[in-house]
């Protein structure tokens, strides 16, 4: 096993709880944490559930690193509207969920491997920025050269997933289009999220 499933797969068990639903993580056979701990059970403190909930939702979209993500939520709280549905809006505009979600990949992190690697395009031209944000009715796709690119051959012959509803994909031509910014309510996350609580964990 790779070092980044490793890394992915010790988040799964951490956090206890399968969080990209993937019918392959070590944790549907060990749920319980890793190392000689990991089985003891521990009452949780309101600031620990908040802790919790803020890990969970970074470590779902690809484990973004703590300043990034406290950018995203200063941009929510800053938006009109609901600050919890606001985030989770911004999150699913990043390019590397956008591709993650049209099933061009596995993961999350092989989508911000195959956006670093150049093999994206975003309304006709290359991005290789995983964070680069789309707005609604941009154009994605995989490069022409990439399109034999194993681990897109794998996520679409083997789909884990469905496409959501607020993008549109044609597998014939590896490429999808951004509809619209979703609600809470219309993202497929395999277990509960709870923004409510990450809004409150930096409201502290």
């Amino acid at each position: 096993m790779s070092k980044r499933q490793s890394s992915k797969y010790k988040i799964n068990r951490r956090l206890s709880v399968n969080l990209w639903g993937r019918p392959k993580s070590p944790f549907n056979i060990r749920e319980y944490g890793p190392g000689q701990h990991g089985q003891r059970r521990r009452k949780v403190s309101d600031y620990g559930t908040q802790l919790r909930a803020k890990q969970q939702l970074r470590g779902y979209y690809g484990n973004i690193n703590e300043k990034q993500f406290r950018r995203i939520y200063a941009e929510a709280v800053l938006a009109r509207g609901d600050t919890s549905e606001q985030l989770i809006g911004l999150l699913e505009r990043r390019l590397d969920i956008v591709i993650y979600r049209m099933l061009f990949v596995p993961t999350v992190f092989a989508a911000r491997q195959l956006i670093s690697h150049g093999h994206v395009m975003v309304n006709g031209r290359r991005v290789n920025i995983p964070s680069y944000r789309l707005r609604e009715g941009d154009a994605v796709e995989v490069r022409q050269k990439s399109k034999q690119h194993p681990v897109v051959l794998e996520a679409i012959q083997t789909p884990e997933r469905d496409v959501p509803d607020y993008m549109e994909v044609d597998f014939e031509k590896l490429k999808g289009t951004f509809i619209r910014t979703p609600l809470l309510s219309d993202v497929p996350f395999p277990v509960q999220m709870e923004p409510n609580l990450v809004i409150e964990y930096y409201s502290r």
